[in-house]
């Protein structure tokens, strides 16, 4: 009988507290269908500055299906999972955090779902944020729902980066070489059919997050200037609704003045009116750089990430 292979993407970030539970319970949970398939894993370390780099080292030598490749610096989440993406070589390709808040006991449901040829991938998507501080809960339901306005790939509400997907969909991914990275809109963005699997968030099993709501605003803004230009045509419409608004003033105060002899009115309300125009057209502006800096990195063709050390020697990365 033809045994599948599953590989599972981790990328890791100042994980050295959770590496080795996460690799002890998820072995655990692969136990369940070991008859079915293997398993190989594949930990990126994303330029840490802890010891998730000497973890990494153990977790290889001691377990023949542990892969470990370490960046030259922090490149970001993004980039390690492309990473993770290209060393897999698996049938199946799950990508999962370090901290154990994605259950590792999913995977031998999602695994027999994508047996059935149905899908193309299972996904994940938490049902409560329990444990999170109400502001970030309510930026992230604002988030999605704004997104889900402004772009045509569809992104889901609660949705996490743990999936497992078939060797098809990761590839399609792959030929996605963009510099700016936003997954969540690239695999919307790919296609192929997705099922959904839902669970009660679960806290961390170690270590502390590592994403502040400042790198989380700076996160959804890249989503959506990834995945739409709406921005720029609200800038445009706002242009025009301004100097439409503008002529009518200018048309009132004319006719005022002939008409009924009224003076033009004090300083004070011309200087609220520039600090209000000035405002949006820095707003306007604002988002004009924020595509052409985008545009700007991508026409630099730097690479991605860059590997410094990794035990995988059989796989261009």
């Amino acid at each position: 009988m033809f045994m599948k292979k599953i590989s599972i993407v981790v990328p890791c970030y100042n994980e050295e507290e959770s590496l080795e539970l996460f690799y002890r319970e998820t072995s655990k949970v692969m136990e369940e269908i070991k008859k079915k398939v293997e398993v190989e894993y594949i930990l990126v370390n994303d330029g840490s500055n802890d010891k998730t780099l000497q973890k990494m080292r153990k977790l290889s030598s001691e377990n023949k299906n542990v892969i470990y490749l370490s960046f030259s610096r922090n490149f970001g989440k993004e980039a390690a999972m492309l990473a993770g993406f290209k060393a897999a070589n698996g049938d199946y390709v799950a990508v999962m955090d370090a901290d154990l808040q994605d259950p590792p006991k999913l995977l031998p449901e999602m695994f027999e779902i994508l047996e059935q040829k149905e899908y193309d991938c299972v996904g994940t998507r938490r049902v409560t944020r329990t444990g999170e501080p109400p502001i970030r809960s309510f930026l992230a339901r604002c988030f999605y729902k704004i997104i889900n306005k402004l772009s045509k790939v569809e992104m889901v509400d609660g949705a996490r980066d743990f999936r497992l997907m078939t060797r098809q969909m990761v590839d399609a991914i792959l030929a996605m070489p963009e510099y700016n990275r936003y997954s969540k809109g690239i695999f919307g963005f790919v296609g192929f059919e997705t099922k959904w699997l839902e669970y009660e968030n679960v806290k961390r099993v170690a270590g502390e997050t590592k994403w502040n709501i400042w790198k989380l605003l700076l996160y959804a803004m890249d989503g959506i200037i990834a995945f739409s230009t709406v921005p720029l045509n609200i800038a445009a419409i706002l242009g025009v609704l301004f100097c439409l608004g503008s002529f009518i003033a200018i048309l009132v105060i004319i006719t005022k003045t002939i008409c009924f002899g009224d003076p033009v009115g004090g300083w004070p309300s011309m200087v609220c009116i520039m600090f209000f125009l000035s405002g949006v057209q820095l707003f306007c502006t604002g988002i004009i750089g924020a595509y052409l800096s985008k545009t700007y990195l991508e026409s630099k063709k730097r690479p991605i990430y860059i590997v410094k050390e990794t035990n995988q020697k059989s796989r261009v990365l």
